[in-house]
């Protein structure tokens, strides 16, 4: 099913031909078995269309709510990095200043040592800093920001900072902590106060301490535990565990207005967004994709790069971003793609989104 908002003045001709985005999403929800896929699309004109296929849940079988909330994971820590580079900005944090500087004795251990990791290493994940996730297992329960932290910090440095790129989510939370120490408030005011106040990202949420649900009309987000095992309902659930990594709420349509705002520079100055822009090979993340300061660039089958993030989590995973031209698409899918080849379909759609 898909959502008016065309352009008025589409020919009849334009409207009768298939419509590629559509045939997209319904192949990753009848070939690839995704029970729900969701997106929305913004051309360089500003005209916005939504698109859904599936059903919401399963259980039901309703439909899937038009730009329905999700929690969109790791693009969480675009957010993160927008807030840092704010704060760079206004003179209160240097990006090659330690970790240290704001967070004495806190980061230690076997390899690790706050004194000799910049606050940019942490952003560009070249700190070394162990992947906090990889050790949590499935405990559900509500964490702290600091035990996140610790979790890490009982692991061994993975190399010396500075030396190689490899993603963890540790960096985001120290980000986040930082952040907190710099402003004296909590994360999501600043999140909500900085940026989603600051361009009417009226779907998009940092969730309180707690806060298990999902607040507005969204599809349910379902999980498998093992290969060939049922899908499970994991809507509901504790995203602590993400915090400053990927706590966040959001819909496809606000992404595309944030993705869209950052890279016209209506949230950071020309500096700062330059250096957020200033990339590494990040080849973990796709052929030719390559990670600034929070931001992923990748590169489109119809010449030049989009630059985004994603987001996977049980339940959902979040595919998009914005072309320096002003197009914008996001994609949402409402369970972890089954394998490489479900992924590439997933990230195929983002591409046919912004190279039609």
């Amino acid at each position: 099913m898909t959502g008016a908002l065309a352009p008025p003045a589409a020919s009849a001709a334009a409207r009768a031909r298939p419509d590629t985005i559509q045939q997209g999403l319904s192949a990753l929800v009848h070939t690839d078995g995704l029970p729900a896929a969701l997106a929305s699309v913004k051309d360089h004109e500003g005209r916005s269309r939504t698109y859904t296929a599936g059903v919401g849940d399963l259980a039901t079988g309703s439909k899937v709510p038009q730009d329905g909330q999700v929690r969109i994971g790791s693009n969480t820590k675009v957010f993160t990095a927008v807030v840092v580079l704010q704060l760079v900005s206004e003179g209160k944090i240097g990006l090659d200043a330690t970790v240290d500087t704001y967070l004495p004795g806190l980061v230690r251990g076997d390899g690790i040592d706050g004194r000799h990791l910049t606050v940019r290493q942490l952003l560009q994940h070249t700190s070394g800093l162990p992947n906090y996730t990889a050790y949590l297992g499935d405990d559900a329960r509500y964490f702290e920001p600091r035990e996140l932290v610790d979790i890490a910090l009982r692991h061994k440095a993975d190399f010396a900072p500075g030396t190689k790129w490899e993603y963890s989510n540790t960096n985001y939370v120290l980000a986040g902590l930082i952040i907190q120490k710099v402003t004296g408030r909590p994360l999501a005011a600043e999140l909500d106060r900085r940026i989603i106040q600051r361009i009417g990202l009226r779907h998009t949420s940092f969730p309180a301490p707690g806060d298990r649900t999902i607040k507005e009309p969204h599809p349910h987000g379902y999980h498998r535990d093992s290969a060939g095992a049922p899908l499970r309902d994991v809507t509901i659930m504790d995203p602590s565990w993400g915090w400053a990594a990927g706590q966040m709420i959001s819909t496809n349509s606000d992404l595309n207005r944030f993705f869209t705002a950052l890279l016209a520079g209506r949230l950071l100055p020309p500096a700062q967004l330059a250096q957020m822009r200033t990339t590494v090979p990040a080849a973990y993340l796709g052929p030719g994709a390559r990670y600034g300061l929070g931001i992923v660039s990748r590169p489109l089958s119809c010449g030049g790069v989009y630059w985004g993030h994603g987001g996977s989590l049980p339940g959902y995973e979040t595919r998009g971003g914005a072309t320096d031209d002003g197009r914008a698409a996001n994609i949402a899918v409402t369970a972890q793609p089954p394998g490489k080849a479900a992924m590439k379909h997933t990230e195929r759609v983002v591409d046919t989104a912004l190279c039609r």
